[in-house]
C-alpha cells in the first residue's frame, strides 16, 4: 500500500526535482490531494491544498482525478475535473499552471472540455508522444445522464461514456481541433456501465491504453488496458483484468501508468466498509502488447 488514507484516483508524475509527486481526488480537506515520496514506495501525504483559487466556470465541490505533467518551459499543468455551475452536478475538465508541482496551481478562465450536453467530462490524464506532441485524454461522463441503476447506467437503453483524445498546443491547455473518440463501454467485451479513467503510455511503438471498467463501488471495478500502433487508434481491448479484486484488494481501479512503463499507482477500498479508498503502487512490466504486475 501507498498510503492508508483517502486518496483516490491518484495521478503522478517524477519532478524536476527528482522527487516523486501524487495528486488525487478532494479529501482530508483539500480540494486536490499531494502526496510525495523519494522512491515510489513510501509515501507523506502533505498539508498543502494545491489548487487554492477556482475559476468563474466552476463551483467548490468534487474536484475529481488530477493529472500533472511537466511542460517543457519547466512550469507544471494539472488538468482536473470540477463542477460546472452552469450544470450542478456535471462536470468539466479544467486546467490549471503552477511554477512547483505542489502549487499553487492557477486556473485557467476556460475549461479544456465540458461536453454538458453528453453528461461532462471528467478523468482527464496528460501524455506526451514521441515527437513532442501534447495530448490529453478524458471520459465523457455519460453515465452522470443514464437511466439509473448500476452506476446510474445499469437499465437500458445504456448511455454510451466515450474515452476521448484531445490535441494541444505546447502550453499544454490550447486546444488543437476537436478531440476524438479511441474506446467505449461495450456490453459484449463486459465493461459493465462504463469505461473511464484513462491512461496513456508509449512503449515500443505500442500506445497502451488502460482504463478501468465497472462502478467504483462494485467488486467488478478493474484496471484493463487496449492497445495501438497510432495514438488515434484503432485501440483494440484485451479485456484482460491488470488489477482486480482479490489478494486484499477491494475494487481497485483508477490507475495511472508511468509514462516510463515500469510503475503504477491506484486505489481500491481501504477496508470491507468501503467507506474511503486507499492508494496503492504496483510495478509493472509493458513488453509487445501485454501488460502484467512484477
Amino acid at each position: 500500500m501507498g498510503l492508508h488514507t483517502d486518496f483516490p484516483d491518484p495521478s503522478f508524475l517524477k519532478a524536476a526535482d527528482g522527487m516523486w509527486y501524487a495528486f488525487a481526488t478532494n479529501g482530508n480537506g483539500k480540494r486536490i490531494q499531494v502526496a510525495s515520496s523519494k522512491d515510489f514506495s513510501s509515501w507523506t501525504l502533505l498539508d498543502i491544498e494545491a489548487l487554492p483559487t477556482l475559476s468563474s466556470w466552476e463551483t467548490d465541490k468534487d474536484h475529481y482525478a488530477p493529472d500533472v505533467v511537466l511542460r517543457d518551459d519547466g512550469k507544471y499543468v494539472m488538468y482536473y475535473s470540477g463542477e460546472a455551475k452552469s450544470d450542478v452536478g456535471h462536470h468539466c475538465v479544467g486546467t490549471a499552471i503552477a511554477d512547483n508541482p505542489t502549487g499553487p496551481y492557477v486556473p485557467s478562465d476556460t475549461p479544456l472540455s465540458c461536453r454538458l450536453d453528453q453528461g461532462g467530462s471528467i478523468d482527464p490524464a496528460g501524455f506526451k508522444d514521441k515527437d513532442g506532441a501534447r495530448y490529453v485524454t478524458f471520459k465523457v461522463d455519460g453515465n452522470s445522464v443514464g437511466h439509473g441503476g448500476n452506476c446510474n447506467n445499469g437499465i437500458e437503453p445504456l448511455v454510451s461514456t466515450p474515452i476521448m483524445l484531445q490535441k494541444v498546443q505546447a502550453d499544454g491547455v490550447t486546444p488543437i481541433g476537436d478531440a476524438v473518440q479511441i474506446l467505449d463501454r461495450s456490453t459484449a467485451d463486459g465493461d459493465g456501465p462504463l469505461v473511464e479513467a484513462p491512461s496513456l503510455v508509449l512503449r515500443g511503438g505500442t500506445y497502451f491504453l488502460f482504463y478501468s471498467t465497472h462502478c467504483y463501488t462494485d467488486d467488478a471495478y478493474d484496471v484493463r488496458w487496449a492497445t495501438a500502433t497510432n495514438i488515434a487508434g484503432p485501440y483494440t481491448k484485451t479485456n484482460v483484468e491488470l488489477v482486480k479484486t482479490g489478494d486484499g484488494l477491494i475494487s481497485p481501479g483508477g490507475a495511472t501508468v508511468c509514462g516510463c512503463g515500469d510503475r503504477m499507482l491506484f486505489h481500491g477500498w481501504c477496508d470491507d466498509s468501503k467507506k474511503i479508498r486507499c492508494m496503492y503502487y504496483a510495478d509493472v512490466n509493458l513488453s509487445g502488447r501485454t501488460a502484467t504486475i512484477v
